[in-house]
């Protein structure tokens, strides 16, 4: 926990701040060894980033001490991420390696390869996914939460959403196989599909084709998911 991430209704007149999660105290405790007088890093969700003096600490509160919370947080990257909906460990993993990496748009999709199972899985509670989120913004001393939608059907997604999706956007569609291997250092509006395990089927790649994206590749290597993500945004941008 690299950040401390305070909700609004934390804060109390814009120089207190009470926490009373157990994951946090704990982590306090038990990883920090947090003693009164220890400043750390605090920051509002959706706002600035500053710090904090720990005034008491005990097996139901922190209270700190806050500073200014003026910094702003790190940039975000320029690319909506489509992501085909991966197994439920992996998709805990990912979340929180995208939300480090400074994605704020998260669309996790169905195709033909993501298994019907995987959209009855707990870890897409809305509860469940937020603290994946939570976790990559204190990871990385961020604060403004990514955006995580569902997108259900690949033909409704293809033909309803996309295309307002890659207006504007570059869209490039990360497949073994493609024409061309992935640029690096962009920065421009992207749009960037990865698919599951397996990849896309061949249909599903040529109606992303059709629809404007360009195909692109890491090389000759299978990937797991969540590394393909990695190496694919941190070469793009």
């Amino acid at each position: 926990m690299n950040l401390i991430l305070l909700a609004p209704e934390e804060i109390e007149h814009s120089r207190l701040a009470r926490i009373h999660d157990p994951r946090r105290l704990r982590h306090l405790k038990e990883i920090h060894r947090a003693r009164v007088g220890d400043r750390f890093t605090l920051g509002v969700e959706g706002g600035g980033i500053g710090h904090g003096e720990l005034m008491s600490l005990s097996d139901r509160e922190a209270c700190f001490s806050l500073g200014a919370l003026d910094a702003p947080p790190p940039p975000p990257l320029p690319v909506h991420l489509i992501l085909a909906l991966p197994r439920p460990r992996m998709l805990a993993r990912s979340l929180e390696h995208l939300t480090a990496l400074g994605v704020k748009q998260v669309t996790l999709l169905h195709t033909q390869r993501v298994e019907k199972s995987y959209w009855q899985s707990p870890e897409l509670a809305p509860e469940k996914i937020l603290a994946h989120l939570v976790l990559g913004l204190e990871q990385a001393r961020d604060t403004v939460m990514p955006t995580v939608t569902l997108a259900k059907g690949f033909r409704p997604f293809v033909e309803e959403q996309l295309p307002a999706l890659i207006e504007g956007r570059r869209g490039l569609l990360a497949h073994p196989g493609m024409a061309r291997a992935c640029p690096r250092g962009i920065n421009e509006p992207t749009l960037l599909l990865v698919g599951p395990e397996g990849g896309f089927i061949p249909f599903e790649v040529e109606r992303l084709l059709e629809a404007g994206c360009e195909g692109i590749h890491l090389g000759p290597r299978i990937l797991r998911v969540e590394t393909a993500v990695t190496a694919l945004l941190a070469r793009l941008f």
